[in-house]
C-alpha cells in the first residue's frame, strides 16, 4: 500500500479496512486478518497495524474475541458511512461550493456530470 504524508499511517490503514467493509469484504462478525498478518500484508511495523486495531476497537468499528483475534461489529458498515457522510458533508462540500463560486460553475454543471458519471 502506498501512504501518503497527509496522514498518518495508522489512520490509513484504519480508512483501507473501512473501505474493505463498507465494499463487503469484511462483512459483520467476520474475522479480520490478524494484526500480524496485515502489518505483512501492507508492509509495515507491527505496532502501526496495532494501532489501527485498536483505533477501530475504540470507535465500535471491529472487537476482539481474546484467542480468536479481531472481527467486525455488528453495525459498523453504517457507522462508517454514517461517519464519513458526516465528514464529506462538513468538510468537503464547503470547498466544493468555494471553487464552483471561484470558477463559475453552476449547479446544472455538476449535474450535468453526476448524470455522465451515473451512467458509467
Amino acid at each position: 500500500m502506498g501512504f501518503s504524508n497527509e496522514k498518518a499511517i495508522y489512520m490509513q490503514m484504519a480508512d483501507r479496512l473501512c473501505d474493505e467493509i463498507i465494499s463487503g469484504h469484511y462483512a459483520e462478525l467476520d474475522r479480520i486478518p490478524s494484526v500480524r498478518d496485515y502489518a505483512i500484508l501492507l508492509e509495515v511495523n507491527t505496532n502501526t497495524a496495532v494501532k489501527t486495531y485498536e483505533f477501530l476497537a475504540r470507535d465500535g468499528i471491529i472487537f476482539n474475541k481474546r484467542g480468536l483475534g479481531y472481527f467486525v461489529s455488528q453495525g459498523a458498515r453504517q457507522r462508517i458511512v454514517q461517519a464519513r457522510q458526516r465528514d464529506f458533508l462538513d468538510r468537503q462540500v464547503p470547498e466544493l461550493f468555494r471553487q464552483m463560486d471561484l470558477l463559475g460553475i453552476g449547479v446544472d454543471k455538476i449535474v450535468e456530470e453526476w448524470k455522465k458519471h451515473a451512467e458509467r
